[in-house]
C-alpha cells in the first residue's frame, strides 16, 4: 500500500535520464538570467526561488503525484541551485570547494533531521506533508551541491568539461554498479546518485554553452535550454506512465 499515496515517482532509469537533462537544463536555464541577461546571481537566485517556494507549495498541497508538477519543482530547484551555488563561490567568496564543503554539510544536517524526525530518508514512499518538505529541502541542497562540484572539476581541477562529465559519469557508474550487484543501502545509493547527476549536468550544460575558447561548444544559453526543455517534456510525455507510482489493486 505505500505506493499508493506516494507522491514521487518511481525511480526507475527513466527517472535518471530526465533527471539528468532537467539538471543539464537548470545549468543552462540559471546561466540565461543570471549571465546572459546580466541579472547577476542573487538577483536571479531570489527569482528562481520565488518560483520554487510557488510550486513546491503547490507539489506539497497536491493529493496525489502529479508528473508535470513534480519535475516543474525538480527543474525550480536546479536553476535555484545553480544561482545561488554560483553566488556563494564566486560572489560570496566561498570558492568552488569552501561552497561544496559548506553545501555538504548542510545537506547531512538535513538528512540527519530526516532520519531523526521520522525515522527513516528513503524515497520510496513521499506521502505526508512533513516527509515532502524534508525531502523537497534534500533535493534542493542537493542539486546546489553539484553545481559547485561540476564547476570545480570543470573549471579548478585542469579536467574541463568533457574530463569532468568523464569523472561524474564514473561515479555514477560505480553507483549503478552497487545497486546491481551489491547489498549497500538503496537510500544510500539513491542520494549519492542524486548528487552526482547535477554535477554531470553541470559540466555538460557548460560544454554547450561555454565559448570555444574556454573549451564548450558556443551554443549559448537561450538556444541550449530551449533544446533541453524541449526533450524534457517529449521524455515526460513519452514516460511518465513507467515512473508513476504504482496504485495497489
Amino acid at each position: 500500500m505505500a505506493d499508493a499515496l506516494s507522491k514521487a515517482p518511481r525511480v526507475v532509469l527513466t527517472f535518471w535520464i530526465i533527471k539528468i537533462c532537467a539538471t543539464t537544463l537548470g545549468e543552462t536555464g540559471g546561466d540565461v538570467l543570471s549571465m546572459t541577461l546580466k541579472l547577476g546571481y542573487l538577483a536571479s537566485t531570489a527569482v528562481f526561488f520565488t518560483i520554487f517556494l510557488v510550486a513546491v507549495t503547490a507539489q506539497i498541497r497536491a493529493r496525489r503525484y502529479h508528473t508535470w508538477l513534480y519535475w516543474a519543482v525538480i527543474l525550480a530547484t536546479t536553476m535555484a541551485g545553480t544561482t545561488l551555488s554560483d553566488y556563494l563561490d564566486r560572489t560570496a567568496g566561498l570558492g568552488y570547494l569552501g561552497g561544496a564543503a559548506l553545501l555538504s554539510g548542510l545537506l547531512v544536517a538535513i538528512l540527519a533531521a530526516w532520519r531523526l524526525t521520522l525515522g527513516s530518508i528513503s524515497v520510496d514512499h513521499i506521502s505526508d506533508a512533513k516527509t515532502e518538505t524534508f525531502y523537497w529541502l534534500a533535493i534542493l541542497i542537493s542539486n546546489t551541491l553539484g553545481t559547485a562540484l561540476g564547476d570545480f572539476l570543470a573549471d579548478s581541477s585542469g579536467l574541463g568539461y568533457e574530463g569532468g562529465a568523464l569523472v561524474v559519469g564514473a561515479g555514477i557508474a560505480a553507483v549503478g554498479a552497487a545497486y546491481l550487484w551489491t547489498g549497500v543501502s538503496r537510500t544510500l545509493l539513491f542520494w549519492l546518485a542524486f548528487v552526482l547527476t547535477r554535477p554531470l549536468g553541470a559540466t555538460v550544460g557548460d560544454l554547450l554553452t561555454k565559448p570555444l575558447a574556454k573549451g564548450g561548444l558556443d551554443l549559448g544559453t537561450i538556444q541550449a535550454s530551449l533544446a533541453l526543455a524541449a526533450f524534457v517534456v517529449v521524455c515526460l510525455a513519452f514516460t511518465r506512465r513507467q515512473m508513476e507510482p504504482r496504485v495497489a489493486a
